[in-house]
């Protein structure tokens, strides 16, 4: 890792956690960390390029075949790589498939670029992590283990109390909120070696009330009739939130920075 780094494009590959879902803009499209740090990066260096090739709901067999390659050839000097908790997720998941194409990911990703970020995705305190935590914990040994082999740096989002705050999450109770994007973003952005602008990232929020039990229950209530039944639904048709979706940004272009 560098210190004060110049880096001058950045690629991100991955599911909608890299896509930017629940960092929802005015005119409906989604920001998230990747937008965020590649502002950040753009604004030290005159011309940088960004490529988002994200799409909501992809597993990692389908970031392989879809994006991997893609991403490898655009030479760029920085790719993150997130992908693999979506299979975790499912009721039947092959941890050794998973495993072996995310090493196949990273095997081809290394070599292509100076700088290649993995992560250990945040996980919302709740039953939905702690009946997955096994299969998480197992998919984040072997990001450790392939970052070693291949010099990749890796963000620990999962051991940052910030993030497993209910708070950070939206309703949907599986994507950040705009704050937590913004979490992530500066985590990235210090792992790569640039000077922290908020050295405290990670630090839980402020402690507040819980919510009454009328207010939990309504809100159970609407995350299954908007989210989890629909989520269910597709899982049982075999579809997917990201069927014919085009990438996020698919070409390596210069970048501004997002919306406000």
């Amino acid at each position: 890792m560098q210190t004060n780094p110049t880096y001058t494009s950045l690629v991100a590959v991955g599911d909608s956690f890299t896509e930017g879902m629940s960092d929802l803009l005015p005119d409906g499209t989604y920001r998230g960390w990747a937008d965020l740090l590649a502002a950040r990066m753009a604004a030290r260096t005159p011309g940088f390029r960004y490529a988002n090739l994200a799409v909501r709901g992809k597993l990692i067999g389908q970031i392989v075949d879809e994006q991997v390659d893609a991403a490898a050839a655009m030479g760029a000097d920085v790719i993150t790589l997130v992908g693999g908790l979506n299979d975790t997720l499912r009721p039947q998941c092959d941890m050794a498939r998973v495993r072996g194409l995310l090493e196949e990911a990273v095997e081809k990703l290394a070599p292509s670029c100076k700088q290649l970020v993995l992560m250990r995705s945040p996980g919302r305190r709740g039953p939905v992590l702690e009946r997955f935590r096994p299969r998480m914990e197992a998919l984040f040994a072997c990001v450790d283990d392939l970052a070693a082999r291949h010099g990749a740096l890796v963000v620990d989002l999962y051991g940052a109390p910030a993030l497993a705050d209910p708070r950070m999450w939206d309703v949907d109770r599986l994507h950040l909120t705009a704050e937590g994007h913004r979490r992530v973003a500066e985590a990235v952005w210090q792992a790569l070696g640039y000077a922290p602008e908020d050295p405290d990232w990670h630090a839980p929020m402020p402690a507040s009330a819980p919510p009454g039990w009328v207010t939990r229950r309504i809100a159970d209530v609407r995350f299954a009739r908007h989210h989890l039944l629909p989520w269910i639904g597709r899982r049982l048709t075999g579809r997917s939130s990201g069927d014919g979706r085009p990438p996020k940004r698919p070409e390596l272009l210069p970048y501004e920075g997002p919306a406000a």
